[in-house]
């Protein structure tokens, strides 16, 4: 039996994948500081079984302990901080939770000679280009986030050339469903609209809402993730939804699901902020080499994600202490 590492296990990609893994056999250790994620969203197995850790990640020794009791054959990198637009406010918090974080892992997989890291990079890293983007393009990262995760993909890189550490990078765009942390103020935009419909509040747009973004159902990553285990190391794979939408339909698109529920908000725009426009990704690659296939109706997804909210516990929207409060958005202070 195979035994997988999964980092952000409580997230909305660890949670989900988690349950794909054990529901197809595998032995399954997750670990999560429940920083960005919630203990409810962890697979109950993992926690009958005690095989979820709650570590902090800059622990290096917590870490290292970990893997040698652990012994893990394969790791999924998916622990990250991923608010693009709020990291340069956040340079340090960003650069350790993004990048001194993976550095951890990646010694503790080379010291316990783990056949495999797979790591969830980000679109970020490609920046301003055109769109949609291939993994060919040379990237050029606009924030530090996006620093951030070239960063990562570079250190592995150079593993694997000095250690043989094998690995593969993923990069996923603006994935959406159920377990999603809806209650950041600063990341997942489908999220943070729905969470204010549900309070009564307006749906922010930041800008004209005419930037560009593909938005992809967690659902249809799960066999493609599973495959990377024997497939495409040293690769580097886009993962999303083909079809882009302008930002002002999909919020008009939460509008009228809201309704649905009851609720009526309305849109207003606010002061853009510094991002970029259009942002989507080509999937030839994946599609060839991983059978992925996206079949995202974003419609149903949404309704699905409002349905799952409602059912909710009360959370507390979570803020950030800024380092930097220089040229702050006015929506953020």
């Amino acid at each position: 039996m195979k035994k997988v590492l999964i980092t952000g296990a409580a997230g909305l990609l660890g949670s989900h994948f988690s349950r794909y893994l054990l529901d197809n056999g595998y032995d399954v250790v997750g670990i999560d500081n429940l920083s960005g994620g919630y203990r409810d969203y962890v697979d109950s197995r993992l926690l009958d079984t005690s095989k979820f850790f709650e570590i902090d990640l800059l622990d290096a020794k917590a870490v290292d302990t970990l893997f040698q009791e652990q012994q893990p054959d394969f790791v999924y990198h998916f622990a990250a901080y991923a608010a693009e637009g709020l990291s340069p406010f956040i340079r340090n918090f960003n650069y350790s939770n993004n990048l001194l974080c993976s550095v951890n892992v990646i010694n503790s997989c080379i010291k316990y000679s783990t056949k495999k890291i797979i790591f969830t990079s980000s679109m970020a890293v490609y920046g301003i280009g055109h769109p949609p983007f291939t993994e060919t393009q040379t990237p050029s990262p606009v924030d530090p986030y996006g620093v951030a995760k070239f960063a990562v993909e570079m250190d592995l890189a150079q593993a694997y050339d000095q250690f043989q550490l094998p690995y593969t990078v993923i990069r996923p765009h603006n994935v959406i469903g159920t377990n999603q942390n809806i209650w950041d103020k600063y990341r997942n935009v489908i999220g943070i609209w729905i969470r204010e419909s549900l309070a009564g509040n307006p749906i922010n747009i930041f800008g004209d809402g005419k930037q560009k973004r593909a938005f992809s159902d967690i659902q249809f990553y799960m066999k493609p993730f599973e495959l990377l285990m024997e497939k495409g190391d040293g690769e580097i794979y886009n993962i999303g939804a083909d079809h882009e939408y302008e930002l002002n339909e999909v919020a008009s698109l939460v509008q009228k699901i809201a309704q649905e529920f009851g609720y009526n908000p309305t849109i207003q725009h606010l002061e853009p902020r510094h991002e970029v426009k259009d942002a989507y990704s080509n999937h030839d690659k994946a599609k060839k080499e991983l059978e992925f296939q996206d079949n995202t109706n974003i419609e149903n997804t949404i309704r699905e994600m409002f349905t799952w909210a409602t059912k909710q516990p009360v959370r507390e929207t979570k803020y950030m202490e800024y380092e930097v409060d220089k040229n702050i958005y006015s929506f953020w202070k």
